[in-house]
């Protein structure tokens, strides 16, 4: 919901009633992840969307359904072999969706968790998919130190539940997972096959993760671009003040001048696994004491940019360093895929590449060479289950 809080808030904000399907289970090849989401109001408009266009006529339909009675819906869209062009993923995969109806004012839950979404407040969002009739729906917004709404059944709160919940969920949200969990009544973790559990899907909205480009060159602006384009927050650092301006970088978030290991070192409360570090410098000076620290962090890429004899004569530094094999082998260098790539915007697109593989455990194989699965997510496999690098660049 992230994507369309803005949209979700203005409707709230106005006592609009509206309906959020959610997908909250993916099973095979599916064209969007756990937590995408597609909203329409009373009055038919829609935002967002849950399949790439596959079943969105039919989720709409189910959300103008669910804001006429009431009442939530878990649905599950798969492939139908009989009729390619019935409602269903032609790609061969299978959605659950679960469609939630909002009226302002009346879900305590959800209320703090769209204030939570619209002023970007890291929250884990903590709704009941399967279950007691009485508690499908339900839904807990938690933060770092709060939690609102409630989980009841009837006039009786289940507490040990709730309180399980929120401890669940807060763990998700420090991490910065979405998925599902399953746990009993009596608030312990169970097998969603077992009899009387209750499932809950859990999105954790934090804020947007973090891409730190050391080095202000040519190759730094376009590799900028693409690291918006990603969705991440982006920084340029040099230590040289005539090339680290605003008017040279538009479109990175910060630019900052500043020696890059002292920069990093600066902002060691604000990164986190999702971090990534393109060190483009390729100058001794600048990379040595960097990456012997970012080496160290536990951030989510770290790559250099420079020829090949420029990454040995570097790794020979950073071993001197002090740093150990096992360091070493984070080092993605050069930065990047071998794409043939020689303009800023072509080795961008290389880095980015190379970035997303290693954030989904992607293969860096065409997809005609191989019959597996297209979407092979290795950080999104436990969410499922429970519901050659080279660089044209020389120094």
């Amino acid at each position: 919901m992230q994507d369309i809080a803005e949209q979700l808030q203005a409707w709230h904000a106005s006592g609009r009633s509206f309906a959020v399907a959610t997908v909250v289970g993916v099973c095979g090849s599916a064209p969007r992840d756990p937590g995408a989401a597609l909203a329409v109001d009373a009055a038919g408009e829609a935002v967002g969307s849950v399949s790439g266009g596959c079943v969105e006529g039919a989720v709409y339909e189910l959300c103008q359904a669910a804001i006429e009675s009431g009442e939530p819906v878990l649905e599950r869209f798969g492939y139908s072999d009989e009729d390619a062009f019935a409602v269903g993923l032609t790609c061969g995969g299978i959605l659950d969706v679960f469609v939630q109806p909002v009226v302002p004012g009346a879900d305590p839950g959800m209320d703090a968790g769209l204030t939570h979404l619209a002023a970007g407040t890291p929250v884990a969002l903590a709704r009941v998919i399967e279950g007691p009739a009485g508690l499908l729906g339900a839904t807990l917004a938690v933060t770092a130190g709060d939690a609102s709404g409630a989980l009841s059944v009837g006039p009786s709160t289940v507490g040990a539940l709730e309180r399980a919940l929120i401890a669940e969920a807060r763990a998700m949200l420090d991490a910065g997972q979405t998925g599902r969990i399953v746990l009993g009544l009596d608030g312990r973790p169970c097998d969603e096959r077992e009899q009387g559990t209750v499932t809950c899907f859990v999105e954790s909205y934090v804020p947007a993760p973090r891409m730190l480009v050391f080095g202000a060159i040519d190759f730094a602006a376009a590799v900028v671009r693409i690291g918006k384009f990603l969705g991440y927050h982006v920084t340029v650092c040099d230590a040289r003040p005539v090339f680290a301006t605003a008017r040279r970088f538009p479109d990175a978030d910060e630019v900052v001048t500043d020696w890059p290991h002292r920069y990093l070192d600066s902002q060691l409360g604000r990164i986190d696994g999702r971090t990534v570090l393109c060190v483009l410098t390729h100058d001794a000076k600048f990379d040595i004491p960097l990456l012997e620290r970012a080496l160290r962090l536990p951030v989510g890429y770290v790559g250099a940019m420079g020829s090949r004899r420029t990454h040995r004569d570097r790794e020979a530094k950073l071993r001197e360093a002090g740093l150990t094999d096992a360091e070493l082998a984070r080092l993605r260098s050069p930065i990047g895929l071998d794409l043939g790539a020689r303009t800023p915007e072509e080795t961008a697109v290389s880095v980015a590449a190379e970035i997303i593989a290693h954030r989904r455990g992607g293969s860096c194989l065409p997809l005609s060479a191989g019959d597996g699965p297209i979407h092979h997510d290795v950080a999104a496999a436990p969410s499922e289950d429970a519901a050659a690098s080279s660089s044209p660049h020389a120094a």
